[in-house]
C-alpha cells in the first residue's frame, strides 16, 4: 500500500467522522463547521504521523501512536477553540477516539481489499 493511498484513505476516514458528528450535532455541514473539527483533527493527527513515521515506516504501532496522540490532541485543540472544557468532554474523547480508530480501519481494510483485487475486477469497480 502506498503512502499516498493511505495519507488519503486517513484523511477520507477523518474526515467521514466529523461529518457524521456535523449532520448527528448541528444538522448540516458547513465550512466553519469543517474549519472548527475537521482542521484540528487533520493537523494533529497528520503532525503525529510525521513524529511517529507512520507514512514512512507504516507499523501498527506507528499507526496506534499516531490515532492515540494525533486524535487526541485533535479534540483537545477543537475543545479550546471552541472554548468548551467539561468533565462530559472525556466521554466525547472516548467516543471519538472508537470511531476514528473503526473509520480509519476500515479505510484501510478496504485499500488492502482493492490492492488484493484481480486487475479485472479492479478495472470494473
Amino acid at each position: 500500500m502506498k503512502a499516498v493511498s493511505r495519507i488519503l484513505s486517513d484523511a477520507v476516514a477523518l474526515v467521514v467522522f466529523v461529518t457524521i458528528g456535523l449532520l448527528a450535532h448541528h444538522g448540516d455541514v458547513t465550512a466553519t463547521g469543517y474549519a472548527r473539527d475537521a482542521l484540528p483533527l487533520l493537523g494533529c493527527w497528520f503532525a503525529a504521523a510525521a513524529l511517529f513515521g507512520l507514512y514512512r515506516r507504516p507499523t501498527r504501532r506507528a499507526l496506534l501512536r499516531t490515532w492515540a496522540v494525533g486524535v487526541t490532541a485533535g479534540i483537545a485543540v477543537r475543545q479550546l477553540v471552541v472554548w468548551s472544557l467539561h468533565w462530559n468532554d472525556l466521554l466525547f474523547l472516548v467516543v471519538a477516539l472508537c470511531f476514528t480508530l473503526l473509520f480509519v480501519l476500515v479505510g484501510r481494510a478496504l485499500l488492502a481489499i482493492t490492492r488484493l483485487a484481480p486487475p479485472a475486477c479492479r478495472a470494473s469497480a
